[in-house]
């Protein structure tokens, strides 16, 4: 066993992926053919070739494409399942998923309970089927406007205990701080339910900061904190997690190339580091890639590996005794799987 079979063997967790942008071609093109709505393409190669990441306005129109297309509760059930099992084919065993429920009430006029509904229903099949487990965070997109994001706000609130791990906050970055959605962190930090907000991506130190301000308990990206080092300093006394998304952030210009991403800096500097995938197949990678790529690129070996992942595992919405009951039977799958290794690294049979 090499270390890229003990990359796709491992147990994963992912905290930072966007489920309606993990949306694969052959998916797409169904619900596209259900609603009779029209796509760039007909066929499963042909949308897999308008997937190939352009530029940031190209991913919006393939996100908003995707979101017309999403019709029904059925729908969204149907996708939910879909997602859950292509993270169960990478042995993702936990996900939290950012969903964002607003579009479908104004594009399609689907009732937020309805729609939580849907993801409930194919989260308990995922765990049912396939043993896998899922959490979900309902985000509000800054550019909708506060009373907006209001709305799923009190939806992210009603759905505690019911799947809703958090309320989130993503789309652009500038122009929209996340001040302008301060009245929903507060209602939702007053209601018991976390904040974890998308910050330091297309904008710099400052909105990292904004998301500190609003209670953020995770960074979705953060990567741009290495620009501020009281900002760096603050992050790693607290130990606040950041969801970090290399190709991602290689994709939106936020650096150059692969070897060129601060991830070692980061982790270097001592913050508290984990892996993602963003929006998979519309930057044409996984979670599992994701891993590779940085081992590649990086140098990483085996315990650097498993300390990234029991990071993901250390920090999830889960209940402490779930999250101690995971991290025990991570590390001994770790250890199962590094036998391998060994076995065949010593020449033995």
């Amino acid at each position: 066993m090499t270390l890229h079979d003990f990359i796709n063997a491992m147990p994963k967790v992912e905290l930072h992926v966007h489920h309606q942008g993990s949306t694969q071609p052959e998916a797409l093109l169904k619900l596209a053919q259900k609603h009779h709505i029209a796509l760039p393409a007909d066929t499963v190669e042909g949308i897999r070739k308008w997937f190939t990441f352009t530029d940031f306005p190209h991913f919006i129109q393939i996100y908003m494409k995707i979101c017309e297309c999403i019709r029904t509760p059925e729908d969204i059930e149907w996708l939910t399942r879909e997602f859950l099992a292509g993270q169960a084919a990478q042995n993702i065993r936990y996900t939290e998923f950012t969903f964002t429920p607003h579009i479908h009430y104004k594009l399609a006029g689907i009732n937020g309970h309805d729609q939580l509904a849907a993801l409930n229903r194919a989260r308990e099949w995922a765990e049912r089927e396939m043993g896998v487990k899922s959490g979900i965070i309902l985000d509000i997109s800054r550019n909708v406007t506060p009373e907006e994001g209001l709305w799923t706000a009190d939806l992210a609130i009603a759905g505690m205990g019911n799947g809703v791990v958090a309320l989130g906050l993503g789309g652009p970055e500038v122009g929209h701080p996340p001040a302008k959605h301060a009245v929903s962190f507060q209602k939702a930090r007053d209601a018991g339910q976390a904040c974890i907000l998308h910050a330091g991506e297309t904008v710099g130190p400052e909105s990292i900061w904004g998301a500190l301000e609003q209670g953020t308990v995770r960074i979705g990206h953060g990567v741009r904190c290495l620009e501020d080092p009281a900002l760096v300093a603050h992050l790693r006394q607290m130990q606040i997690p950041l969801e970090v998304n290399p190709t991602s952030n290689i994709c939106l210009g936020v650096f150059p190339r692969f070897d060129e991403h601060p991830l070692p800096q980061l982790m270097a500097e001592g913050l508290y580091v984990t892996i993602n995938s963003d929006d998979p197949p519309m930057f044409n990678t996984t979670l599992t890639d994701e891993y590779h790529k940085s081992a590649d690129a990086f140098g990483w070996d085996v315990a650097t590996i498993q300390q990234l992942l029991l990071n993901a595992v250390r920090v999830t919405r889960l209940p402490q005794a779930e999250r101690q009951q995971m991290e025990a039977e991570f590390v001994a799958e770790f250890e199962r799987l590094h036998h391998l290794i060994g076995v065949e690294a010593g020449g033995s049979s």
